[in-house]
């Protein structure tokens, strides 16, 4: 065994000398781009062989190489063959174009075909909650689905036009994901370009025998590690994917069976993470547009990442019964009758009259009408 295509790209290139032993009808079909052309009985003596270096022997198939590569260890050189010879880089080359024609076209994507519905309204939202600021690193929480994959090439291009300073670091928390859903996050980063930071927690198992609530305490301890870690890794700040439909929904899930009128904040002050903040850049996209991003560029994405629904490891399987999916449903209906439904329940929250709310609570402290109402 030598060492693989994959091994070799993740070495400092300055540490190893390619050494192409294919003959000259095999290298005028394909060179391999870095390499010095050698003949085998030649590598020692050659003047292009740089013997301070690892020396990696590239046949056609990783055949001929393997035997030239033990040769040359016994006479106290470093090689190592490599794994599939040229058949083997050329095919990891074209994988590597493949990933990057998915990117770009997934950019260019977002600079036209969806300009209005989704970049426009991404930007809208970073001026209108002044989202980012001057100096901000921001940590881009990725969870694998659609929504934070979609957030993550915005931030990229947001990068390219920027009027001022930031940063931008792509952060994946791995809560106890199966292998098949981790492989599928990391497959969807390489192939869109996104230079992810992974880092492992077992929030899963910590919630596996919990009862009540585990879904709503499985994310408030996601929330909490996301924090922690961006604070971190530099961060004064942790974006998270929610769209306008979570928004709209959020508002009658408080509602119907919460009883309490309330919304999901474009941006939040941490309570426990002295300086950090929370934003939602994609307040303002809707999820119909962000699936049809997904749709057009043929992306798929985990639908639920959760190790206990297994089964929906695609976006394209059935979701499980929810309160939110009952909402979604609610609301699709009431736009049967009135298309403007979702907008009105959207600026609900923006045209609160106190005057005509019985009780209200701010800072945690209730207030009720008639605290003033007999001094009027």
């Amino acid at each position: 065994m030598g060492i693989s295509v994959e091994e070799m790209k993740k070495m400092d290139a300055s540490t190893y000398q390619m050494i192409d032993i294919r003959s000259q009808t095999e290298i005028e079909h394909g060179e391999i781009e870095g390499a010095v052309v050698i003949k085998p009985e030649e590598i020692e003596s050659s003047e292009k062989t740089d013997v301070s270096k690892k020396l990696i022997i590239c046949c056609s198939r990783g055949i001929v190489s393997n035997e030239v590569a033990e040769n040359l260890r016994e006479k106290g050189l470093d090689a190592e063959s490599l794994d599939g010879g040229y058949i083997a880089w050329l095919m990891d080359r074209i994988r590597e174009a493949q990933k990057q024609d998915k990117s770009r076209d997934a950019e260019q994507s977002l600079r036209k075909k969806f300009k209005k519905t989704i970049w426009s309204k991404f930007t809208k939202a970073i001026t209108t909650y002044e989202l980012v600021k001057p100096g901000d690193a921001i940590a881009v929480c990725i969870s694998g689905g659609k929504d934070s994959m979609l957030m993550a090439k915005c931030f990229q291009e947001l990068k390219l036009h920027n009027k001022f300073d930031f940063t931008v670091k792509f952060l994946v928390m791995d809560p106890g994901y199966s292998a098949a859903n981790r492989r599928l996050i990391e497959e969807n980063a390489r192939n869109l370009n996104i230079p992810i930071t992974v880092f492992e927690s077992d929030i899963f198992d910590s919630v596996y025998h919990v009862e009540k609530s585990p879904c709503y305490l499985c994310a408030r301890m996601r929330r909490g590690h996301l924090y922690h870690f961006a604070k971190e890794l530099g961060c004064n700040k942790i974006a998270l994917g929610h769209h306008y439909d979570d928004v709209i929904e959020t508002i009658l899930m408080g509602m119907l069976y919460g009883a309490q009128i309330q919304t999901m904040m474009p941006k939040l002050h941490s309570t426990n993470f002295e300086g950090m903040e929370l934003i939602r850049p994609l307040y303002l996209v809707r999820e119909e547009d962000i699936k049809a991003w997904r749709d057009y560029n043929g992306l798929h994405f985990i639908q639920c990442a959760c190790k206990f629904t297994d089964t929906c490891s695609t976006c394209n399987n059935e979701e499980n019964r929810s309160k939110r999916v009952e909402i979604k449903e609610l609301i699709r209906t009431l736009k049967q009758s009135n298309p403007f439904v979702e907008g009105n329940i959207f600026k609900s929250v923006e045209n609160v009259n106190l005057d005509t709310v019985v009780a209200y609570k701010q800072n945690g402290v209730r207030h009720t009408f008639l605290e003033g109402y007999d001094t009027e």
